[in-house]
């Protein structure tokens, strides 16, 4: 039985995931954890419930969702596991924070290269990659059947879909995306986003203004 945990990190609010199972593997998916005070919460959380971090996962290489890779990285002696077309989004990471007049630690190349149709192993747990590029161009959604859930990142939002205006992004893509790729997996599946609330396949279906 996988566990879930979010964390709600960063200037821009995003959800970093930690899931574990009864053998206390655990996976770090998408660390926007950006200052001290905030990675000393993940790692309290690790010591406390005594995991081991065996994984380290981007489902896309926004500076939101990489802020944390760097420490992660050198705390656990991870890598990041990445799409290989989001590559030069995580190449970019230190001058887009720039940008925005934020310090950040550079992030260690990719030490995996995931694919739709990989399986994500740790513990006794699997998870499958979907490919769903249209918010970056390397963006995947990680799923698991027995529990019905997924880890989105920006793909899909509660009442909302991710933006599409940043390099890489596409509209169309994004749309193709999320109605042939994650709709199909059932209205029962949970969506854990990158920002804001969980919510349903079922829900967002029904009465996301973008699907519709």
């Amino acid at each position: 039985m996988i566990s879930i945990h979010t964390f709600t990190f960063g200037p821009f609010q995003e959800n970093t995931y930690l899931l574990h199972d009864e053998t206390n593997e655990c996976i770090i998916i998408d660390p926007g954890c950006y200052d001290i005070a905030e990675r000393k919460k993940l790692v309290d959380f690790i010591d406390t419930q005594k995991l081991k971090p065996v994984k380290l996962i981007n489902t896309h290489c926004h500076l939101d969702h990489v802020f944390g890779n760097g420490f992660i990285a050198g705390k656990y002696n991870l890598k990041p596991e990445i799409n290989k077309h989001d590559k030069q989004v995580l190449d970019t990471f230190l001058m887009t924070a720039s940008l925005y007049g934020l310090n950040a630690d550079p992030s260690p190349q990719p030490s995996v290269y995931l694919d739709e149709g990989d399986i994500v192993k740790f513990g006794d747990s699997a998870l499958e990659v979907v490919f769903t590029p249209g918010h970056s161009p390397g963006s995947i959604t990680i799923y698991n059947r027995e529990q019905k859930f997924m880890i989105a990142g920006d793909v899909l939002f509660y009442g909302s879909i991710g933006r599409t205006d940043l390099p890489g992004g596409d509209y169309q893509t994004l749309i193709s995306s999320i109605k042939n790729k994650l709709l199909p997996l059932g209205d029962n599946y949970t969506i854990y986003s990158g920002h804001g609330p969980s919510t349903t396949i079922g829900f967002e279906r029904m009465n996301n203004p973008f699907l519709i």
